[in-house]
């Protein structure tokens, strides 16, 4: 599977569910799929909406929300799924990029390492967590370091498929850097197989873009070497 780089192969682990989860376990595009009214409706609208479905989800299993400790989760999961960990849907959150000019015209790769990725499983709705290791060549500008990660954390802030977040946050960087020369790595572990199914806690999924002079079998290596893989 190669859209616009190279992706590494699923491991066997997370393929236990393809009979439950279909042929949609493999992404089907690069953007995530969204109605075209997603945003049409106010974040406030949106909280008030979860906050009522969720309660009739927890009245469902039989939990009782007179108790003080439940009585306030419908809010705080609505807050929490708008405001928070699924906040990159919303176009509005995206971070600004601003690009500086190369003074030092230092033309190797530039790797920003061990950012943490917090997502969650589109399948399930469980936690993806993990690591994300970004590089880039310079095509004559150069990027803040902490809007590497903003990137990042702004793509895994979504329900996702793990190769699908690695071809958007890799794509992401290209069209702000104005480059090919990019390279993503990301190392995670996913709740949907360590907490449900076949409850592997010690499986872990890797996948990765090479884009330019990262398909350089020399320039890969060099990239891999400093994450010490």
């Amino acid at each position: 599977m190669k859209p616009n780089g190279t992706l590494s192969n699923i491991p066997p682990a997370d393929l236990l569910d393809l009979e439950e989860i279909g042929d949609d376990h493999v992404f089907n595009s690069i953007e995530t799929p969204l109605r075209k009214d997603a945003f049409a409706m106010e974040d406030e609208v949106k909280i008030e909406l979860i906050e009522k479905h969720f309660r009739h989800i927890m009245e469902i299993m039989g939990l009782d929300l007179t108790d003080d400790s439940l009585k306030g989760t419908p809010k705080r999961v609505a807050k929490m799924y708008i405001k928070e960990v699924f906040s990159g849907l919303d176009p509005k959150n995206k971070p600004a990029v601003t690009l500086f000019d190369n003074k030092y015209k230092y033309d190797q790769m530039l790797v920003e390492k061990d950012i943490a990725v917090f997502s969650n499983c589109e399948h399930h709705f469980v936690p993806i967590y993990g690591k994300a290791h970004v590089a880039y060549i310079s095509s004559g500008k150069v990027i803040g370091l902490s809007k590497l990660n903003r990137i990042v954390e702004y793509y895994s802030k979504r329900p996702q498929v793990q190769e699908r977040l690695t071809v958007q946050i890799a794509n992401e960087l290209k069209q702000a850097l104005q480059t090919e020369d990019v390279a993503v790595v990301i190392d995670a572990q996913h709740m949907c197989v360590q907490s449900r199914g076949i409850r592997d806690s010690g499986s872990s999924t890797v996948t990765a873009f090479y884009g330019g002079k990262f398909e350089n079998e020399g320039t890969k290596k060099e990239f891999l070497s400093y994450l010490g893989m």
